[in-house]
């Protein structure tokens, strides 16, 4: 008998560090219909050495998302071909271009890419040269309208702490109440002036990031008011928030673990 995040007899958890490029990709998980997976494209890899479970994610990202660092657990069979410090080098060699381990390690004891992680972090892009930069494309949205940063922050101060995200949400979540720890909208530099929002939660509804974003630029551009985010939170529904955004503008930023992050 084995504890409920412990890999099952005769099997050797390993902690994966992955990191992609969404564009090709269908996102993480499988979907059965010769569909381009990380999921499966992964576990194609790890086939080439031994027998193993189909690999876990922290987090299940979208078609067209990207991942700068996604925690996630492979559970290999006894008499895998590769040590578990050594197998990051090994799949590279046959993964595709787009898709990188970064670090693979034993996992620490009772360890669950999932059900182990206690926070996420996601960033989304905003591109706002004068015209979109060719070098940018498909990792930031380009946006042309002028911003009001002062109520697109206040707005954005809102989101923070436990509230209820329906209206945020898509159709089929059922629970859509979440704490989020942290927003914060910071400038960068690419090939163009890039205003990012960084994100820092428990967990995330499916295209709630989307929603949120495209919800505070209606904000910033004056389509909405700063108290229409408010009422959203206080029962509003999602034909009342913004659109999402384009997928290709959000990156999966990391999962923290607390202790297990060791």
């Amino acid at each position: 008998m084995y504890l409920p995040y412990s890999p099952p007899p005769n099997h050797t958890r390993v902690k994966l560090s992955l990191a992609w490029d969404g564009t090709a990709f269908q996102g993480w998980q499988s979907q059965g219909q010769g569909e381009r997976t990380v999921q499966d494209t992964l576990l194609e890899a790890l086939q080439f050495y031994g027998s193993c479970l189909r690999p876990v994610a922290a987090g299940r990202t979208d078609a067209g998302v990207h991942a700068l660092e996604m925690s996630a657990h492979v559970d290999v069979e006894d008499g895998f071909k590769v040590q578990p410090d050594k197998l990051a080098r090994a799949l590279n060699v046959r993964l595709p271009a787009d898709l990188r381990v970064l670090e693979s390690s034993a996992a620490p004891y009772n360890f669950h890419a999932r059900h182990s992680c206690c926070a996420r972090r996601y960033l989304y892009r905003l591109e706002r040269g004068i015209q979109p930069h060719p070098l940018e494309r498909e990792r930031a949205f380009y946006i042309w309208e002028p911003l009001n940063l002062e109520r697109l922050f206040e707005a954005t101060s809102l989101l923070v702490g436990r509230h209820d995200f329906a209206a945020f949400a898509t159709r089929e979540e059922r629970q859509t109440v979440r704490d989020l720890f942290s927003l914060e909208w910071r400038e960068n530099t690419g090939f163009s002036p890039i205003l990012e929002l960084h994100l820092h939660g428990e967990s995330f509804l499916r295209h709630m990031v989307r929603a949120i974003v495209g919800t505070l630029l209606e904000v910033g551009m004056g389509k909405r008011s700063v108290e229409s985010v408010r009422e959203l939170l206080e029962g509003g529904s999602r034909i009342h928030a913004g659109r999402n955004v384009p997928a290709y503008g959000l990156f999966f930023a990391g999962a923290d673990y607390g202790d297990l992050n060791a």
